[in-house]
């Protein structure tokens, strides 16, 4: 890569479903977070290539008895993010719930809570516009067919200015039915440009299609479509469903996902030009994405101020005992999950649950993204107090899952273990089984190791105080079924008398120093 380039992905990790807005000299970026919490990440960046993680617009996720408990292919899917009347807006939809909204005055907030703007089953991925040459406010939406039955279509409203509510029943507008050799047509982006409505929208599935561009003279159509990226001869498959954003210069770009199975759908940056292309007297002109329509590997940096390399952080050493913006847990937290101290390390309770031997269903488990280049994953943990069987450690999480970390034995010393388990549809429930021969831990401390390699393959390792080991076999980290695999670390006991959270302490876990190290030549991560 040359001086005066970008590579892509610019965002190597799991930044699904990607949009962006540009509101002066700054960029925006949210994307899906799914189960999620906090929910709804915002991105910043001034160059289109460098982002930094500047927080989140979702403190919980509603409602809240739903989302105790993990729920990794629910909740926040397919984000739009609009600036609108000095205020930044952001719909999603919800496949169980409906179409919701959040506001803020500006990025960091405050966030209004979520307001549901349509009610129903399987509506997804919906974007709003206001038309600032009539004043009008329109809504467009796909369809989830695992929940409505209905997919392969958009449906648009009216909606009123102020973004609260829907004007009529809505009607479809674009029936990927009816375009030959179009299927599972999703994720459209609105705009208006040129005297066109335009949509621009994935079809043919997450991991084998193409992004299509549509338009109109009205809101309610006719629409007609092109084909404006896809795949050709690159490594890119299924270049699929972002946003376009236009510079103060007047430089057009979009942003969308590739899907790299564990490591999630990670962000590439394409250039975007406008070429006449329409039937004579049919005006105006159709984007034009990438090198002609094929995804760019490498290209010429946005005509914008040089900015200093950066990306989301990764790194924390939990100052004060609080965690970086970058973790999420699997659910809504709990009260009495991390306890507060003045030192540095992140102290989490261990947590009675009748699922502790299943990290995949804990919703007590602090994430993060699986970062999508080789790197070293490192941090240092300490196991206090508790009964026989608590237990605290890394996990990489997918549908199958790997972890390492300590546990106390019944005779009360602390052990190192390393265990993992296959993906739930193919072992029975529960089946945690042993990686590597258990060996004892003195003073209750490790320090935990996944090397991450190419193709996600990841190999454990540890250190009790007598130098590094390594342990069990490689295993290679899964997605689970629409969200990339995660980092994690948790703390947990089995259950005591009285149940989950019952009398007795159950121990605590102090991580401190947690480090993920580049090992390749495009592993970018923040520190």
């Amino acid at each position: 890569m040359t001086a005066g380039t970008y590579e892509n992905p610019v965002l190597n990790a799991d930044w699904s479903d990607p949009d962006v807005v540009r509101v002066g000299d700054d960029f925006y970026l949210t994307a899906s977070s799914f189960g999620r919490v906090p929910g709804l990440p915002l991105l910043h960046s001034r160059d289109l290539v460098n982002w930094t993680l500047v927080g989140h617009a979702l403190e919980r996720l509603e409602p809240e008895e739903e989302f105790a408990v993990p729920r990794h292919d629910r909740g926040v899917w397919a984000p739009s993010i609009r600036h609108h009347e000095d205020r930044f807006w952001i719909f999603w939809g919800d496949p169980d719930q409906g179409v919701f909204q959040v506001n803020a005055p500006g990025v960091r907030g405050p966030w209004t809570r979520p307001h549901l703007l349509k009610a129903g089953r399987g509506l997804i991925d919906p974007c709003p516009l206001w038309d600032e040459e009539t004043g009008e406010a329109y809504l467009v939406h796909a369809w989830a067919k695992s929940r409505s039955g209905v997919k392969n279509r958009l449906t648009g409203h009216r909606m009123h200015p102020d973004g609260t509510s829907l004007l009529d029943e809505g009607e479809v507008i674009v029936d990927g039915d009816r375009i030959p050799g179009w299927f599972t047509l999703e994720g459209p982006k609105l705009y208006r440009h040129d005297g066109w409505f335009w949509i621009l929208a994935p079809a043919g599935g997450v991991e084998t299609g193409w992004q299509g561009a549509f338009r109109s003279r009205g809101f309610f159509g006719p629409y007609e479509e092109r084909i404006v990226l896809e795949q050709t001869d690159t490594g890119v498959n299924g270049p699929h469903q972002g946003g376009w954003v236009r510079t103060a210069a007047g430089e057009d770009w979009f942003l969308h996902f590739q899907q790299r199975g564990a490591y999630g759908r990670v962000v590439h940056l394409q250039p975007m030009r406008w070429v006449d292309g329409g039937a004579a007297g049919s005006g105006g002109g159709w984007p034009v994405l990438g090198d002609d329509g094929a995804p760019v590997a490498v290209h010429r940096r946005p005509d914008l101020p040089p900015q200093p390399p950066a990306a989301p952080a990764t790194d924390d050493d939990f100052p004060g005992g609080r965690h970086g913006r970058q973790w999420q847990w699997t659910a809504n937290p709990g009260t009495g999950w991390t306890i507060r101290h003045s030192a540095d390390g992140l102290r989490l309770a261990c947590v009675r649950s009748a699922d502790a031997h299943d990290p995949r269903r804990l919703p007590n488990v602090l994430t993060q993204r699986l970062p999508g280049s080789p790197c070293a994953v490192e941090v240092d943990l300490r196991l206090d107090g508790g009964g026989p069987g608590a237990r605290a450690g890394l996990a990489v999480l997918g549908d199958a899952f790997g972890w390492i970390g300590l546990e106390r034995g019944t005779d009360g010393t602390v052990r190192l273990v390393h265990r993992f388990a296959e993906a739930e549809a193919e072992a029975a429930a529960g089946a945690e089984r042993d990686a590597g021969a258990p060996c004892p831990a003195p003073g209750g401390r490790a320090r935990l190791r996944v090397e991450i390699g190419a193709g996600a393959r990841c190999r454990f390792h540890y250190d009790v105080g007598d130098g590094p080991r390594s342990s069990g076999p490689v295993f290679t980290a899964t997605p689970w079924r629409w969200v990339g695999a995660l980092l994690g670390l948790f703390a947990v006991a089995p259950e005591g008398p009285g149940g989950p959270g019952g009398p007795g302490a159950a121990g605590t876990a102090t991580f401190t120093r947690f480090r993920i190290t580049p090992s390749g030549p495009r592993a970018r991560t923040g520190h």
